[in-house]
């Protein structure tokens, strides 16, 4: 390296560190704020159904301290350019959208026709997969090049991310601590490459995250609710068509999964799980990962760290496959879906799919002494 290239460095790594302290600051502080606003605006989640963990209301809507945080830093360490801006107005689309949804609880298919259309809008802006490497090392052409596919293959990523991130979102920092984990991961890989922009913005998601987990700890203070999850979807999903479908060959292709593989994983389940049963694919249910480890005997800060340490182990996968040849790529990726596929079947066979048990015969001597008791009252 350098002297030139030391100092563009030396500077990339303060502006870095710059940007993840004022997000973290900035949303820590105005957390308080929103969790007022969020009581004044009734945006209130009161548990009602057996999905909730939490047995009294507590203030949601707190991803708007989470996205305060993130556009302050970004708009003043990111130079703005048009796929910029337009992945900033699809944001903003998509955080109205979860305030709306936080108070007054929309309807699925008016959400979903609106996180289109901010799909849209940020790739419409450039933000595209347009071409995607060939997971076939042996074949002689190492690219697809997806030309007009480039649009809805785009589209229906950060659709699949900005719902997975918002399906996860069901225990206490559970989606902003793999949220924080994932955007961890897309910094490092950032540095490693040099990609100086992206890295700020992955820093400013970092410090926005870290910043309103003290108040998401168990037990909560605040939910980020819609307004947060789908948000930190949609930042990682644009982000990673910025910065990682465009850096490696094979690597590309796996990277991007890794990260993400904790929301991708669950997202998947619940589709199948639910399709499989007749309902659709958006219909509500305790039958995620993170139910079925509180099923299984674990508290809410157990089943949480157990996830963190999922998301940590395949973070440290993806920065570590950066490094590596498309060989390697292609054995770890054959790997991890084979622990995939154990999971599955695990979760399939759990103790959300485990039929009550049936009270066992009585005999009549039983029932007749059951009788007679009845009757002496």
């Amino acid at each position: 390296m350098n002297d030139l290239s030391k100092i563009v460095a030396g500077q990339g790594i303060w502006t870095v560190l710059l940007a993840l302290g004022l997000a973290a600051g900035v949303s820590f502080s105005s957390t308080p704020l929103v969790k007022a606003l969020s009581v004044k605006v009734g945006a209130v989640d009161v548990p009602k159904d057996s999905r909730r963990m939490h047995n009294h209301p507590i203030p949601r809507m707190g991803g708007l301290a989470i996205f305060f945080g993130f556009v302050v830093a970004m708009l003043l360490f990111v130079p703005l350019d048009r796929p910029k801006q337009g992945m900033l107005l699809g944001a903003v689309i998509i955080v109205v959208l979860g305030m709306l949804d936080d108070k007054y609880a929309l309807p699925a298919k008016p959400k979903f026709l609106v996180q289109i259309i901010a799909a849209l809008i940020a790739v419409m802006a450039g933000n595209r997969i347009e071409v995607l490497s060939n997971p076939n090392i042996f074949s002689p052409n190492p690219y697809w090049e997806l030309g007009v596919l480039s649009i809805p293959v785009t589209v229906i990523w950060i659709l699949a991310i900005t719902n997975s991130v918002n399906f996860i979102d069901g225990l206490d920092g559970l989606a902003c601590g793999v949220s924080t984990i994932s955007a961890a991961t897309m910094l490092v890989i950032a540095l490693r490459v040099e990609e100086w922009n992206v890295a700020v913005m992955m820093a400013a998601l970092v410090g926005a995250c870290i910043g309103f987990l003290p108040y998401n700890f168990n037990p909560a203070k605040i939910f980020m609710g819609d307004t947060g999850s789908t948000f930190l979807g949609f930042i990682m999903a644009t982000m990673s068509v910025e910065g990682m479908f465009k850096q490696y060959t094979i690597i590309s292709f796996v990277v991007p999964f890794l990260m993400l593989g904790l929301p991708i994983f669950d997202v998947c389940f619940a589709v199948v799980r639910r399709v499989s049963h007749g309902q659709s694919p958006m219909k509500p249910d305790r039958g995620h990962v993170h139910h079925r480890l509180i099923d299984m005997g674990f508290s809410q800060k157990q089943a949480v760290g157990v996830l963190y340490v999922i998301s940590a182990i395949l973070g440290l996968s993806a920065v570590v496959l950066t490094e590596g040849g498309a060989e390697k790529a292609m054995i770890f990726l054959l790997a991890m879906a084979a622990a995939a596929g154990i999971a599955w079947r695990v979760f399939l066979t759990g103790p959300a799919h485990e039929k009550p048990e049936e009270p066992e015969p009585r005999d009549q001597t039983e029932q007749a002494q059951e009788k007679e008791e009845d009757g002496d009252e």
